[in-house]
Protein backbone atom coordinates (compact mmCIF):
# COMPACT_ATOMS: atom_id res chain seq x y z
CA UNK A 1 0.00 0.00 0.00
CA UNK A 2 2.83 2.24 1.09
CA UNK A 3 4.70 1.29 -2.76
CA UNK A 4 1.41 2.36 -4.66
CA UNK A 5 1.38 5.59 -2.36
CA UNK A 6 4.57 6.77 -2.90
CA UNK A 7 4.02 5.83 -6.47
CA UNK A 8 0.56 8.32 -7.01
CA UNK A 9 2.29 10.96 -5.44
CA UNK A 10 5.56 10.74 -7.42
CA UNK A 11 3.31 10.53 -10.40
CA UNK A 12 1.70 13.61 -9.52
CA UNK A 13 4.44 15.90 -9.16
CA UNK A 14 5.54 14.37 -12.23
CA UNK A 15 2.76 15.45 -14.58
CA UNK A 16 2.90 18.90 -13.80
CA UNK A 17 6.75 19.21 -15.17
CA UNK A 18 5.61 16.98 -18.44
CA UNK A 19 2.74 19.31 -18.53
CA UNK A 20 5.13 22.55 -18.29
CA UNK A 21 7.65 21.22 -20.78
CA UNK A 22 5.41 21.93 -24.51
CA UNK A 23 4.56 25.17 -23.25
CA UNK A 24 8.10 26.33 -22.26
CA UNK A 25 9.61 24.39 -25.31
CA UNK A 26 7.08 26.07 -27.73
CA UNK A 27 7.13 29.99 -26.82
CA UNK A 28 9.49 30.43 -29.43
CA UNK A 29 7.44 29.34 -32.63
CA UNK A 30 8.34 30.22 -36.01
CA UNK A 31 6.14 29.23 -39.38
CA UNK A 32 7.15 29.18 -42.73
CA UNK A 33 5.04 29.76 -45.55
CA UNK A 34 7.19 28.80 -48.96
CA UNK A 35 6.90 30.15 -52.57
CA UNK A 36 6.17 29.36 -55.76
CA UNK A 37 7.78 25.80 -56.93
CA UNK A 38 10.15 24.66 -54.40
CA UNK A 39 8.35 22.80 -51.83
CA UNK A 40 8.84 23.39 -48.08
CA UNK A 41 11.55 20.97 -48.09
CA UNK A 42 13.49 23.62 -49.02
CA UNK A 43 13.71 25.16 -46.19
CA UNK A 44 15.21 22.26 -44.60
CA UNK A 45 18.54 23.68 -43.65
CA UNK A 46 17.18 26.97 -42.06
CA UNK A 47 14.79 24.76 -40.00
CA UNK A 48 17.85 22.43 -38.73
CA UNK A 49 19.96 26.05 -37.64
CA UNK A 50 17.01 27.56 -36.06
CA UNK A 51 15.52 24.00 -34.40
CA UNK A 52 19.08 23.70 -32.98
CA UNK A 53 19.11 26.92 -31.70
CA UNK A 54 15.94 26.26 -29.57
CA UNK A 55 13.03 27.41 -32.20
CA UNK A 56 9.69 25.05 -32.63
CA UNK A 57 9.42 25.52 -36.38
CA UNK A 58 6.76 24.64 -38.59
CA UNK A 59 6.86 25.02 -42.42
CA UNK A 60 3.08 24.98 -44.04
CA UNK A 61 2.82 22.44 -46.76
CA UNK A 62 1.13 24.73 -49.39
CA UNK A 63 -0.64 23.69 -52.20
CA UNK A 64 -0.61 27.08 -54.06
CA UNK A 65 -4.13 26.39 -55.58
CA UNK A 66 -6.04 28.77 -54.59
CA UNK A 67 -4.89 32.22 -52.41
CA UNK A 68 -7.81 31.51 -50.28
CA UNK A 69 -6.84 27.90 -49.61
CA UNK A 70 -3.14 28.97 -48.60
CA UNK A 71 -4.30 31.59 -46.34
CA UNK A 72 -6.71 29.13 -44.37
CA UNK A 73 -3.81 26.27 -44.33
CA UNK A 74 -1.32 28.73 -42.66
CA UNK A 75 -4.44 29.84 -40.24
CA UNK A 76 -4.55 26.18 -39.16
CA UNK A 77 -0.87 25.86 -39.09
CA UNK A 78 -0.95 29.05 -36.62
CA UNK A 79 -3.76 27.93 -34.69
CA UNK A 80 -1.33 24.62 -33.50
CA UNK A 81 1.13 26.83 -32.30
CA UNK A 82 1.34 27.07 -28.24
CA UNK A 83 2.28 30.66 -27.63
CA UNK A 84 3.61 33.70 -30.01
CA UNK A 85 4.86 33.07 -33.39
CA UNK A 86 7.48 35.03 -35.93
CA UNK A 87 5.72 34.49 -39.36
CA UNK A 88 7.71 33.92 -42.69
CA UNK A 89 7.17 33.99 -45.88
CA UNK A 90 9.30 33.22 -49.49
CA UNK A 91 8.23 34.23 -52.87
CA UNK A 92 4.13 34.12 -53.05
CA UNK A 93 4.26 32.57 -49.47
CA UNK A 94 4.63 36.60 -48.48
CA UNK A 95 1.38 37.56 -50.10
CA UNK A 96 -0.10 34.79 -47.85
CA UNK A 97 1.50 35.29 -44.69
CA UNK A 98 0.30 39.14 -44.83
CA UNK A 99 -3.57 38.02 -45.25
CA UNK A 100 -3.08 35.03 -42.02
CA UNK A 101 -0.61 36.86 -39.84
CA UNK A 102 -3.00 39.24 -38.20
CA UNK A 103 -3.86 36.89 -35.24
CA UNK A 104 -2.59 38.32 -31.66
CA UNK A 105 -0.03 35.42 -31.19
CA UNK A 106 1.87 36.51 -34.74
CA UNK A 107 4.31 39.27 -33.22
CA UNK A 108 6.78 39.33 -36.91
CA UNK A 109 6.54 39.11 -39.93
CA UNK A 110 9.49 37.95 -42.10
CA UNK A 111 9.57 38.00 -46.06
CA UNK A 112 12.22 36.33 -47.87
CA UNK A 113 12.61 37.39 -51.79
CA UNK A 114 8.85 37.64 -50.86
CA UNK A 115 5.94 39.77 -51.80
CA UNK A 116 4.20 42.04 -49.68
CA UNK A 117 1.14 43.06 -51.24
CA UNK A 118 -1.22 46.10 -50.23
CA UNK A 119 -4.69 45.33 -49.88
CA UNK A 120 -5.76 45.13 -53.25
CA UNK A 121 -2.94 43.72 -55.26
CA UNK A 122 -2.81 40.73 -56.70
CA UNK A 123 0.46 38.62 -56.48
CA UNK A 124 0.11 38.69 -60.75
CA UNK A 125 0.40 42.48 -60.41
CA UNK A 126 3.48 42.54 -58.58
CA UNK A 127 5.47 39.54 -60.45
CA UNK A 128 5.01 40.80 -63.91
CA UNK A 129 7.53 43.46 -65.29
CA UNK A 130 7.03 45.74 -68.26
CA UNK A 131 7.34 42.67 -70.34
CA UNK A 132 4.57 40.49 -68.61
CA UNK A 133 5.21 37.55 -66.55
CA UNK A 134 9.56 36.19 -65.75
CA UNK A 135 9.72 34.15 -69.06
CA UNK A 136 11.19 31.13 -67.04
CA UNK A 137 7.00 31.07 -65.55
CA UNK A 138 4.81 29.30 -68.49
CA UNK A 139 1.15 28.39 -67.85
CA UNK A 140 -0.35 25.23 -69.03
CA UNK A 141 -3.68 24.52 -70.58
CA UNK A 142 -5.41 24.32 -67.06
CA UNK A 143 -3.96 27.48 -65.50
CA UNK A 144 -1.22 26.46 -63.54
CA UNK A 145 1.83 27.97 -63.85
CA UNK A 146 5.28 26.17 -63.81
CA UNK A 147 9.02 27.56 -63.97
CA UNK A 148 10.57 25.96 -67.25
CA UNK A 149 12.92 23.10 -66.39
CA UNK A 150 15.40 24.54 -69.17
CA UNK A 151 15.61 27.16 -67.81
CA UNK A 152 14.91 26.80 -63.51
CA UNK A 153 19.52 26.88 -62.97
CA UNK A 154 19.57 30.06 -64.43
CA UNK A 155 16.87 31.74 -64.07
CA UNK A 156 15.79 30.61 -60.30
CA UNK A 157 18.25 29.38 -59.00
CA UNK A 158 21.61 30.42 -60.24
CA UNK A 159 23.66 30.15 -57.15
CA UNK A 160 23.10 26.65 -56.34
CA UNK A 161 25.03 23.51 -58.31
CA UNK A 162 23.40 22.56 -61.27
CA UNK A 163 22.43 18.81 -59.95
CA UNK A 164 20.19 20.34 -57.14
CA UNK A 165 18.58 23.10 -59.14
CA UNK A 166 17.51 20.32 -61.48
CA UNK A 167 15.56 18.59 -59.51
CA UNK A 168 14.03 21.40 -58.00
CA UNK A 169 12.66 21.92 -61.56
CA UNK A 170 11.92 18.31 -61.48
CA UNK A 171 10.18 18.08 -58.35
CA UNK A 172 8.69 21.87 -58.61
CA UNK A 173 4.98 22.57 -57.15
CA UNK A 174 2.57 24.64 -59.55
CA UNK A 175 0.70 27.49 -59.05
CA UNK A 176 -2.18 28.04 -59.67
CA UNK A 177 -4.03 31.15 -62.00
CA UNK A 178 -6.63 31.73 -59.24
CA UNK A 179 -4.34 32.26 -56.72
CA UNK A 180 -2.11 34.36 -58.26
CA UNK A 181 -5.30 36.54 -59.90
CA UNK A 182 -6.57 37.32 -56.44
CA UNK A 183 -6.41 40.64 -54.88
CA UNK A 184 -5.03 40.59 -51.28
CA UNK A 185 -7.93 41.36 -48.77
CA UNK A 186 -5.33 42.26 -46.12
CA UNK A 187 -1.71 43.68 -45.17
CA UNK A 188 -0.66 43.07 -41.97
CA UNK A 189 2.64 44.52 -42.07
CA UNK A 190 0.75 47.66 -41.51
CA UNK A 191 0.05 46.78 -38.15
CA UNK A 192 3.22 44.38 -37.04
CA UNK A 193 6.62 44.70 -36.98
CA UNK A 194 8.14 43.31 -40.72
CA UNK A 195 11.74 42.39 -42.07
CA UNK A 196 13.18 41.47 -44.99
CA UNK A 197 15.70 39.97 -47.38
CA UNK A 198 16.29 41.29 -50.66
CA UNK A 199 17.63 38.68 -52.82
CA UNK A 200 19.91 40.99 -55.03
CA UNK A 201 20.20 38.62 -57.93
CA UNK A 202 16.31 37.25 -58.08
CA UNK A 203 15.74 36.58 -61.74
CA UNK A 204 11.69 35.55 -60.53
CA UNK A 205 10.87 39.02 -58.29
CA UNK A 206 12.59 41.59 -59.15
CA UNK A 207 15.17 42.90 -56.44
CA UNK A 208 13.71 46.52 -57.17
CA UNK A 209 10.25 45.41 -56.34
CA UNK A 210 11.53 44.12 -53.05
CA UNK A 211 13.05 46.78 -52.44
CA UNK A 212 9.44 49.41 -53.08
CA UNK A 213 6.99 46.63 -50.78
CA UNK A 214 9.62 46.35 -48.12
CA UNK A 215 10.16 50.12 -47.95
CA UNK A 216 6.81 50.55 -47.59
CA UNK A 217 6.06 47.93 -44.88
CA UNK A 218 8.63 49.84 -43.09
CA UNK A 219 10.93 46.63 -42.70
CA UNK A 220 13.90 46.07 -41.66
CA UNK A 221 15.95 44.97 -44.76
CA UNK A 222 18.73 42.84 -45.39
CA UNK A 223 20.23 42.72 -48.87
CA UNK A 224 21.30 39.33 -49.22
CA UNK A 225 23.44 38.34 -52.58
CA UNK A 226 21.60 35.44 -53.84
CA UNK A 227 18.79 33.86 -56.45
CA UNK A 228 15.29 33.24 -55.62
CA UNK A 229 16.31 29.87 -53.83
CA UNK A 230 18.50 32.45 -51.25
CA UNK A 231 16.96 30.46 -48.16
CA UNK A 232 18.56 27.42 -49.96
CA UNK A 233 22.11 28.73 -51.14
CA UNK A 234 22.57 30.86 -47.90
CA UNK A 235 20.43 29.75 -45.54
CA UNK A 236 22.28 30.77 -42.17
CA UNK A 237 21.96 34.78 -43.60
CA UNK A 238 18.57 33.86 -44.06
CA UNK A 239 18.15 32.14 -40.78
CA UNK A 240 19.70 34.84 -39.05
CA UNK A 241 17.56 37.38 -40.39
CA UNK A 242 14.47 35.01 -38.99
CA UNK A 243 16.10 34.84 -35.26
CA UNK A 244 16.65 38.75 -35.40
CA UNK A 245 13.07 39.21 -35.68
CA UNK A 246 12.49 35.93 -33.07
CA UNK A 247 14.86 37.86 -30.43
CA UNK A 248 13.48 41.36 -31.04
CA UNK A 249 9.90 39.97 -30.93
CA UNK A 250 9.01 36.67 -29.05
Amino acid sequence: MKTLVAAIAAGAFALPALAASPAAAATRNIVIVPGEFIDASGWHVVHDILSQKGYHVTVVPAAHATFEGDVALARRVLFQQFGNVVLVGNGIGGAVIGNAGGGAKVKALVYVAALAPEVGESPLQLLRGPDGMPAPIKADFAGYHWADRARFHDDFAADLTPNRANFLAASQTPVGLAFLGTPSSAAVWHAKPSYAVVATEDRILAPDTQRMMYRRARAQIVEIRGSHAVHMSRPEDVARVIERAARDTL
